[in-house]
């Protein structure tokens, strides 16, 4: 029965949570309508989980999100100076096909949405057997050198994560 009213219940939290971030309130209206909202959009998504999510290791996700954020931030950086000083590109844009390990549909989500969320990418099919990522990247110089940093810094955690 629990399950039926809170399918989710951490997404539910972090619903709620980011509600009263998103209004800068916590006033009782917004209080009210971010537990209505945390409550009731886990249960109307239900269908659109793929499997139930099982965090293996917790310290994992931390690494993950630390690598995404700095990663983040040197390709912002990297973006803007080519967009600013095209003579500058070192590279050519191109397509990289990343062999995939990672098999759980969520680690998956997850690795495509990192991948295209990253400026420099814009991006990222995982074919239908989940043994290859296709990812467009707009700076390559080694194919090889960006294989190895997606698997290591994303594939890996997520392994950790979901595996």
């Amino acid at each position: 029965m629990m399950k039926l009213l809170f399918p989710a219940p951490l997404l539910s939290v972090a619903l709620f949570l980011l509600w009263l971030l998103l209004n800068h309130s916590v006033s009782a209206g917004h209080l009210v309508l971010g537990a209505i909202l945390g409550l009731l959009i886990p249960v109307v998504t239900r269908g659109l989980r793929p499997l139930p999510v099982r965090v293996r290791s917790p310290w994992a996700i931390l690494k993950l999100a630390a690598n995404a954020v700095v990663d983040t931030s040197i390709s912002n950086f990297n973006v803007v100076r080519f967009l600013a000083f095209p003579s500058m590109r070192k590279h050519p844009a191109a397509f990289v096909h990343i062999p995939l390990e990672l098999r759980d549909p969520n680690g998956l989500a997850v690795l495509a949405m990192i991948t295209c969320m990253t400026p420099g990418t814009s991006w990222a099919e995982i074919s239908r057997d989940r043994s290859v990522m296709l990812l467009h990247v707009l700076e390559v110089g080694d194919p090889q050198e960006i294989i190895d940093h997606v698997k290591t810094k994303y594939e890996r955690p997520l392994m950790e994560i979901f595996e």
